[in-house]
């Protein structure tokens, strides 16, 4: 599902997906519409601008989240915005999106996104009154014999474990 208000870039996202085999793309103009129209037709995932009216990204992502007549709280949502200050990328992420997406969209950077949600989605957390997928990014790197190395080296990359005394 496309959620954007501005007809042009929907029909960007919409020959991008069909670019990628995708075939079904359903399309609304805000965040209301996409909310009423999920409780008729399920999708896989959700692609939305930030700055829609009368209902926006942010509350349309955090109603989908918490409501209790959501029709699928757990549904990956990628923001595509060309509001990307710290602040809206924080924000976005504390009200529950899975992926953020910088306008103006390259299909590379679209695929890689949907890529993301589908091949290597977060686990969702409930803390507090945030429910979502798990803020933290996991960083591949630093498990198993790879962090219990990294963990013995010092910062200029000598080993600080020194039990032989030479």
């Amino acid at each position: 599902m496309v959620v954007d208000d501005n007809h042009h870039m929907r029909f960007l996202i919409r020959g991008i997906l069909q670019s990628f085999g995708i075939r079904d793309v359903h399309e609304c103009t805000d965040g209301h519409d996409a909310f009423g129209a999920l409780k008729v037709n399920p999708v896989d995932i959700v692609i939305l601008d930030w700055v829609m009216q009368p209902v926006d990204g942010l509350e349309f992502t955090r109603r989908l989240r918490t409501d209790t007549e959501s029709p699928d709280p757990f549904l990956p949502i990628i923001m595509l915005t060309a509001h990307t200050e710290k602040h809206r990328i924080e924000a976005a992420r504390d009200a529950g999106i899975s992926e953020f997406l910088a306008k103006p969209v390259t299909p590379i950077d679209l695929y890689s996104r949907i890529h993301a949600v589908i091949e290597h989605p977060r686990p969702f957390v409930r803390i507090g009154d945030y429910f979502g997928p798990d803020r933290r990014r996991k960083i591949e790197s630093f498990l198993g014999v790879s962090r219990r190395s990294m963990d013995d080296e010092s910062e200029n990359g000598e080993n600080t474990d020194d039990r032989t005394g030479d």
